[in-house]
């Protein structure tokens, strides 16, 4: 779904330059966008009327449904109805987890790799709940929401662009929420910074990094039928975005009045993984498709640059490369969180005899008690419950919790079907840019016209 621009027959292109505009320039990969079917209508600010128990039905019981399943036992109105897995004894230990908090057994799926349609097909859940392997996220999110349910898959959602329209015209033609489980957009310094940022102390928002820095070699085995793997093995290009650009998207107001215009990616030749494979599976793997280490560089309407980051080769130590610059202050959280402020943002400093300057980072004094100043109403409200119940320090029961309260009150949710297209298209982007020698590649308004009505990234509250 691309069409190389030519410069030599396109000569409308000729002399132009990036200046904020997607207009098409000598060099750039045009992609397509699907006319919206007469009838179909976009999903910005969607809600639904409020459902008083969302029901849910849980599919994928390997490494983060059983979790999921826990956590929706400590959230009000949560009612887990039904659970699929291919295999029995995980449905069987996921149900005790429900007899522990003194709640009734759900139904059981399994046995088959059909099963999971039976548990979809019911006509008392509300919710699926997609926590399976990357390459079923689509046809179940898919079926789910011509079954008149709602969709939360796992990330990401999808890996190419046809599924990734195909997920959007779904979702528009059924009205049927699809959101991306993205939990990272509630990790505590990334929210606070988000709240930061919508309240002006950092100024205008130039630069957002994230990435994926997170080396799988405890982990390669792990993966059921070796997907992650032969993923790796097959694809190139950042094939895990989501966890560094949704809070970039979200803090740069993605579609709430600024846009993504087009990108570009390079990656280094891998080499770690194919020495794995070899030391300790005898694997010859001369055609390891995803590159040691991968940079995808995008840039907005509103010139602002993005830049993401993704590497599970080298020995390194987690992060996720988190770090906004804006005119008036910077904030870091790798290796540890950091501040930096300038001008009158300064002012704002809860410890006013600190001798602040511009170029250093904030004293930790300063940095905690301004921590605590912004601390976003989420966590005011969840903070505490959140890391006692934990999943990822506590943002998987957040995310879970704004799910299922959004839900509740016919709220929208907090990442809609855009995102989820937003932040999963850069896996076949990338792979386009380095399939053309890191050529510059448009990346589509999935909203098709409506990235401007809404006027900057907000959770929403019930009154």
């Amino acid at each position: 779904m691309f069409i190389i621009v030519l410069p030599l027959l396109v000569v409308a292109t000729f002399g132009c330059r990036p200046s904020g505009s997607n207009d098409a320039f000598p060099g750039l990969i045009k992609t397509e966008v699907p006319l919206r079917a007469e009838g179909q209508e976009h999903m910005v600010g969607f809600f639904v009327p409020a459902l008083d128990t969302v029901r849910i039905g849980v599919i994928g019981l390997g490494m983060r449904g059983p979790d999921a399943v826990d956590r929706f036992c400590y959230i009000p109105g949560a009612k887990v109805v039904a659970l699929c897995d291919l295999h029995q004894e995980r449905v069987e230990k996921a149900n005790e987890i429900l007899t522990r908090h003194e709640l009734p057994k759900a139904a059981e799926y399994y046995g088959s790799d059909d099963a999971w349609r039976e548990l979809v097909e019911r006509d008392d859940l509300d919710l699926i709940y997609i926590a399976t392997n990357w390459q079923t996220h689509v046809p179940m999110a898919l079926y789910a929401m011509e079954q008149g349910k709602h969709v939360a898959v796992e990330v990401p959602a999808a890996h190419s662009l046809e599924d990734i329209w195909a997920l959007i015209d779904t979702s528009e033609r059924t009205r049927k929420h699809c959101m991306m489980l993205e939990n990272c957009v509630y990790d505590f310094f990334e929210l606070t910074v988000l709240n930061m940022a919508q309240k002006g102390l950092l100024g205008d928002i130039v630069y957002a990094e994230g990435g994926y820095i997170h080396q799988l070699e405890d982990f390669w085995n792990a993966y059921e039928g070796d997907w992650r793997m032969a993923f790796n093995k097959t694809h190139r290009g950042d094939i895990y975005p989501t966890h560094g650009m949704g809070p970039a998207c979200q803090i740069l107001n993605i579609h709430r009045g600024d846009k993504m215009n087009y990108l570009v990616s390079m990656d280094a030749t891998p080499k770690s993984i194919p020495e794995w494979l070899k030391a300790n599976r005898g694997e010859e793997v001369s055609d390891f498709q995803n590159g040691q280490h991968t940079v995808t560089l995008i840039r907005t309407e509103l010139g602002r640059t993005i830049e993401m980051h993704h590497d599970v080769a080298t020995p390194r130590p987690y992060s996720r490369q988190y770090n906004i610059a804006g005119t008036k202050g910077y904030a870091s959280k790798y290796p540890m969180p950091l501040l930096a402020l300038k001008g009158e943002s300064l002012s704002s400093n809860p410890i006013p005899d600190q001798n602040l300057v511009a170029h250093s980072w904030l004293p930790k004094v300063v940095q905690e008690a301004m921590m605590q100043e912004y601390k976003h109403p989420i966590h005011q409200e969840l903070e505490e419950v959140a890391k006692e119940i934990g999943g990822h320090g506590g943002m998987d029961f957040i995310m879970d919790y704004r799910l299922i309260y959004c839900l509740r009150h016919g709220l929208p949710l907090d990442m809609d079907v855009y995102d989820m297209a937003e932040w999963s298209a850069i896996s076949p982007l990338s792979a386009i840019s380095l399939e053309h020698n890191s050529a510059p590649v448009e990346v589509p308004d999935f909203t098709r016209g409506y990235w401007n009505i809404k006027e900057g990234y907000r959770h929403a509250f019930a009154e």
